[in-house]
Formats: C-alpha cells, structure tokens, sequence
C-alpha cells in the first residue's frame, strides 16, 4: 500500500526527501520503507540540515532519528524540534541490525573498528567479547564507517547490509548486536500537520514553572479525558540553566474535541506550549 501511494504521489511531483546521509545509513532506509522507491532522496551530513533543507521548503520532507529502544532518544532531534518550526507529519518504526564489514571479510584483519556511537554501544557486549582489543573509533554515521573502510584494508565498519552492497564490503559477522529487538523511531519531517485517520499520534512539548505539583497540573487533563501517554521525557534549555523543557507523544489528534479540551485546561497551567504535530500511529509489533 505504501509503494502504491508512493508511485501515486510521484505522479503529481516528485517527492523530494532530505536524509541524515550518506547514504547506506538506516535513516536512508527508513526513507524508503516510509515513502516507497519513488522518491529522490538527498543525503544531509546532519541533522541541522535536515530540518533546515526542510524549513526553507527546499525539499517535500525529511527523515531523521528521534530515539532507539536500547538507547534512548537522539537529543538532536529533540533540541532541533525545539529550535525549528518543522512538524512532525509521520513517524517510521525500524528495526536495526549491525554487521561488521571489511573489505577482506576475515576478522584477522581488523586493526581498527569504526562507526556511529549508538550502533558502538548497541554492541558493545559483543565487541568485548569477540573483538576486545581492537581500537574503536566514532563517526557521523555508519554509512560513513562503510566508506572509511573502503579506503583501509586493515580497518571494518559497524553499519547496514545496505552499506556493505552500497559500498562493496564483505560481511564478517551479522546481526551483531547486543538486543535483537532493536528498533529505532524515525520522524518524518514537513511543514503541515497530518490529516486526521483515526489512529494517531500527537507530539507536544511545554514548560512549567518550578512549584510543587507543576507536572502534575499540566498533565491532569490527560488523564480526566482518557488521552494514553506514549512519551515523556525532559530536555534542559540551553540558554536557562536547571530549566527544562518537556516532550509529550500521546494518542489522538489535533483535532480530536477531547484532545482539544485537554490542550485548553494544559495552558492554563503551563508556561510555553507548541503543538509538534499530528500523525498515523506505527504499529509496534516487537
């Protein structure tokens, strides 16, 4: 259905899609598994970039990683949301597997490892078990790690499949690893919230004031309303020190007359409020 859509929409234009590249990384991925194979996808060298190719409508959308079920959430993402006026329009539940590549294939042969420090400590158990006196180095991505390793015999990479066809590199060792119920989040990124379906999911964020029983009082209407919290988690204000900000995913939409009277009785306890959008709800089948 998805790729029936995709080709649909490339029909009327075609989809541009901005990334956190290069390419070969699980973000690329993710956007084919969101928007099918009709798309042109561009690879960012950071997440700035991507909301920022988004913000001045260079491009229809961008994907980028909010957070990973071994490892939390990408605090980027979360600061960038804060700073940028992008919606979230779509979300992409992934699950993600590591391989080590090189470019002999032969274990014998790695003097150094690089890649992404989230897929250096989702396997970090099997690195110290298998590997513990190789040298360890981070990237930007793993696709990067792909392409370091295209250029050093003696060194491998901790990326995608998908890299290793990309970038010509022979599998040492698959699923790697330490959880293999290891799913990332990603965001898809626009200017506009998404229509209503009917099962969805509302991102929010809001600050409080520092009194006993804040959180509580902004959160109340959620639960009078029957709103299920998906998320909730807090962020520090760069520029207000032991300030913090707070990031909401629940069920419902925008448009939903309960979620509106919950989001009416929230401001009148809370200090800022910014809607971050409406969107389906993945399925999580892990």
């Amino acid at each position: 259905m998805e790729r029936i859509i995709s080709a649909s929409r490339s029909l009327e234009t075609e989809l541009t899609v901005v990334y956190l590249g290069p390419p070969g990384t699980h973000t690329h991925l993710a956007c084919f598994e969101y928007f099918g194979s009709s798309i042109q996808a561009q690879s960012k060298e950071s997440i700035e970039e991507v909301f920022e190719a988004v913000e001045k409508r260079r491009v229809s959308y961008g994907v980028a990683p909010i957070e990973n079920s071994t490892e939390g959430s990408v605090n980027q993402t979360l600061d960038m949301l804060i700073e940028s006026e992008v919606m979230i329009c779509g979300e992409v539940m992934f699950q993600v597997s590591h391989n080590l590549l090189s470019q002999s294939g032969k274990s014998q042969d790695i003097r150094k490892i690089y890649s992404h420090p989230s897929a250096l400590e989702q396997c970090r158990k099997w690195l110290r078990k298998n590997l513990p006196n190789v040298e360890v180095a981070e990237t930007v991505s793993t696709a990067k790690a792909a392409q370091m390793a295209t250029e050093d015999s003696k060194a491998a990479a901790i990326a995608s499949s998908f890299a290793a066809s990309l970038y010509s590199l022979k599998v040492i060792e698959s699923q790697i690893e330490d959880y293999r119920h290891n799913y990332t989040r990603f965001l898809v990124l626009g200017l506009n919230i998404h229509k209503r379906t009917g099962r969805d999911k509302t991102s929010i964020l809001f600050s409080i004031s520092h009194a006993p029983g804040s959180l509580y009082r902004a959160l109340k209407p959620f639960s009078e309303k029957g709103i299920n919290l998906t998320k909730i988690e807090s962020r520090p204000l760069k520029d207000r020190p032991w300030e913090y900000i707070f990031f909401l995913d629940f069920e419902g939409h925008t448009t939903d007359f309960h979620v509106k009277e919950a989001f009416a009785e929230m401001k009148e306890n809370v200090l800022f409020f910014k809607i971050l959008g409406s969107y389906p709800q993945r399925s999580q089948e892990w």
